[in-house]
């Protein structure tokens, strides 16, 4: 048994080395080009490369609390941090979505005005940038294509990434339409729709992590169906006190007392609820508390 598990947890590591490594080599090539469309927006004066660039810091911010995430989620608890330290991920998920808020503000702001004073943009170093932008997201996409399957950190790096193809393409796009016609307002107008689309996902990451800091239930699940689950299991005559909440985005715990029923036994009672909430919510960190008689506070406990 020994040497099994000891199998397990060398693949366990290979793999996260192995995702580490895609990781970083992609932060790497996002947050250089990140720098490189910073300074093109503002050396070509266009908006809809500086929109695009605060699309590709969503990029380099999920890859770093990707990154992050499998580094940290490698420490042990200890004395200080008897929950681990992998909350963390949450904290930066937080502050890059008020930061994101606030470069999208600006974006439509000086977007609007733009539209009605056109501001001359060079559309030939627009147009190179994007096009570097585009080749940059497409081999970060490839890097992690391979782990996306295996973290759920990994796999959200991955999709963003992937819907910043569209912004830099939205901006290729927009370039080739300048140069074509001369439209300037063409800048800020596809400024202004990559700002729209990166909005929405903004608030749906500050909304996800408020959740998870506020102890929230998880958004996948419904308090209802789970204590009524709990309820359906022989053996449970009430459950009162239950409350569930994540530390992380993959991660979900419970804490509940289960009233007995007449006759049942609380070790088989206890492994059958445990088992219920994995195999049907996927709750892998539950702490029961079994009670041969009703708590006389139960109703004031129910959250």
């Amino acid at each position: 048994m020994s040497a099994g598990h000891n199998h397990g947890d060398h693949a366990h590591d290979h793999a996260a080395g192995a995702n580490t490594k895609m990781l970083a080599i992609a932060l790497g090539l996002t947050t250089t080009f990140l720098v490189v469309e910073l300074i093109g927006s503002f050396v070509f004066n266009s908006l809809a490369l500086l929109s695009d660039a605060a699309h590709m810091f969503t990029d380099a911010a999920a890859l770093a609390i990707a990154l992050a995430a499998v580094k940290i989620g490698q420490r042990p608890a200890d004395d200080t941090r008897t929950f681990g330290y992998r909350r963390f991920e949450i904290l930066a998920a937080a502050f890059n979505a008020l930061l994101l808020f606030a470069v999208a503000g600006y974006v439509l702001w000086e977007g609007i005005g733009r539209i009605f004073v056109p501001s001359k943009v060079q559309s030939t170093g627009m147009l190179a940038v994007a096009v570097i932008g585009l080749a940059v997201n497409f081999v970060a996409m490839r890097l992690l294509a391979a782990g996306r399957e295996q973290s759920l950190n990994i796999k959200g790096a991955y999709l963003e990434v992937w819907a910043d193809m569209l912004g830099s393409l939205g901006v290729i796009i927009g370039a080739g339409i300048i140069m074509i016609t001369g439209w300037q307002w063409i800048d800020p107008v596809v400024a202004i729709a990559i700002g729209l689309w990166v909005l929405p996902r903004t608030w749906m990451l500050l909304r996800d992590t408020t959740q998870i800091l506020l102890e929230g239930v998880p958004s996948r699940l419904r308090l209802a169906e789970v204590r009524a689950a709990i309820t359906g299991v022989p053996g449970v005559a009430g459950v009162h006190d239950l409350h569930i909440w994540s530390l992380a985005s993959d991660d979900v715990s419970a804490s509940l007392h289960v009233e007995l029923a007449a006759g049942a036994e609380a070790e088989i009672v206890r492994l059958d609820v445990a088992a219920t909430l994995l195999e049907r919510f996927k709750i892998q960190h539950v702490t029961i508390q079994v009670e041969e008689d009703a708590c006389e506070d139960a109703p004031h406990l129910h959250p």
